[in-house]
């Protein structure tokens, strides 16, 4: 177990009734942790989309998370060190020190937009603008924290990470990222 899930321990849920909640994962292991999970006995979704990609010589259905890097999960706070320890789970998605509960509407919600098939739903994340300062919540960088610097684009960022007394200056896609509070 790293240092950084140690520290997650202490923001555990109150409740005794299983609520809902979402974990981070890593790059495109959402459909792997959620079999993981229900492995232990954790109830896991994950929604995706659906869609019907046309090639030159055949047709085939193809399903893809409808928000990347997200597993929804219901438990109860006996359960909540599980998840952590489980493979690929980053870490709940929190508002503060605090793990936030989604409530069973929202939930309900997201199935009811999976059952379209061929729909796009674009999920924009959060806006950022020069000066947040945001955490990179998947690929090889999970985990290093940085300022944004500017939009390079429309789902691009240019994000300084200082690391080691340096100032490394990369563009990142915003989906990759998460705001933080930096303590003073």
């Amino acid at each position: 177990m790293t240092s950084k899930n140690a520290a997650a321990y202490t923001a555990v849920p109150d409740a005794s009734e299983a609520r809902w909640y979402a974990v981070r994962t890593r790059f495109k292991c959402e459909k792997y942790v959620q079999r993981l999970l229900e492995k232990q006995g954790v109830v896991a979704y994950v929604p995706l989309q659906q869609f019907t990609r046309r090639y030159l010589r055949k047709i085939k259905k193809v399903e893809k998370p409808l928000i990347s890097c997200y597993v929804f999960i219901k438990i109860s706070s006996d359960q909540y060190k599980q998840v952590l320890e489980t493979e690929h789970v980053v870490g709940f998605v929190k508002t503060g020190n605090q793990i936030t509960a989604i409530p069973e509407k929202e939930i309900q919600i997201l199935r009811r937009i999976t059952l379209e098939q061929d729909l796009d739903v674009q999920i924009n994340p959060r806006e950022f603008h020069s000066g947040d300062w945001v955490e990179i919540a998947a690929g090889n960088l999970i985990g290093l924290q940085g300022r944004v610097v500017q939009s390079t684009g429309k789902q691009q960022l240019l994000v300084d990470l200082e690391t080691l007394g340096y100032t490394l200056r990369i563009a990142l896609d915003a989906a990759l990222l998460s705001k933080i509070q930096r303590a003073s």
